[in-house]
C-alpha cells in the first residue's frame, strides 16, 4: 500500500491515479501499488519501478507539453522492464526514507518528487522538492 500523509490513498480515476479519502464501500477502489527494484540504476539510491494492476500498469515520468515532467500510466509488464536497463529511466523511481515516511524522485527528472496535492480526489503528480509547500512528497509505504 502506498499513501499520502495527509492518508489519502490511491486509486484509478479516468485512467489517471487519484489520492483521495476513500471509505466504506469505496475502499476497496485503493490500487495496491507493485514494486521492482530496477538494478541499472545505482543500488544505493534504493531506484524501483513501480505498477499497479499486478503490476500490468507502471508509473512513468514522461516530458509533457511545456517540456516540465508528467506523470502517466502505461501499459507495460513490470517484470520485464528492469531487462530495458538505462531506457527504462522514465519507469524508475529513488526512494529515500526519513522519519518512517518515504519519497519518490524519478531517475530520468532529478529533482523531480511523486506528489499529491492538499486537496482530495487530485491526480498524482510529479513536482519540484521546492514545491513542498504546495504539494505532499511525504508517503507511507506498507508492504503486504
Amino acid at each position: 500500500r502506498l499513501w499520502d500523509v495527509n492518508q489519502k490513498s490511491l486509486y484509478l480515476r479516468d485512467d489517471q491515479l487519484v489520492a483521495g479519502h476513500l471509505q466504506g464501500a469505496n475502499a476497496a477502489l485503493e490500487e495496491k501499488v507493485f514494486w521492482v527494484p530496477n538494478r541499472a540504476f545505482e543500488p544505493a539510491r534504493l531506484p524501483v519501478i513501480l505498477g499497479i494492476r499486478h503490476g500490468s500498469r507502471c508509473l512513468s515520468a514522461d516530458r509533457g507539453h511545456g517540456g516540465e515532467p508528467r506523470l502517466s500510466l502505461q501499459d507495460v509488464d513490470i517484470r520485464e522492464l528492469p531487462r530495458a536497463g538505462d531506457s527504462a529511466a522514465a519507469f524508475t523511481f529513488f526512494r529515500s526514507y526519513r522519519d518512517g515516511l518515504w519519497r519518490f524522485e524519478s531517475a530520468a527528472h532529478p529533482g523531480w518528487f511523486l506528489c499529491t496535492s492538499p486537496r482530495g480526489h487530485q491526480p498524482l503528480a510529479l513536482c519540484r522538492h521546492h514545491d513542498v509547500t504546495s504539494h505532499l512528497l511525504d508517503f507511507y509505504f506498507q508492504l503486504c
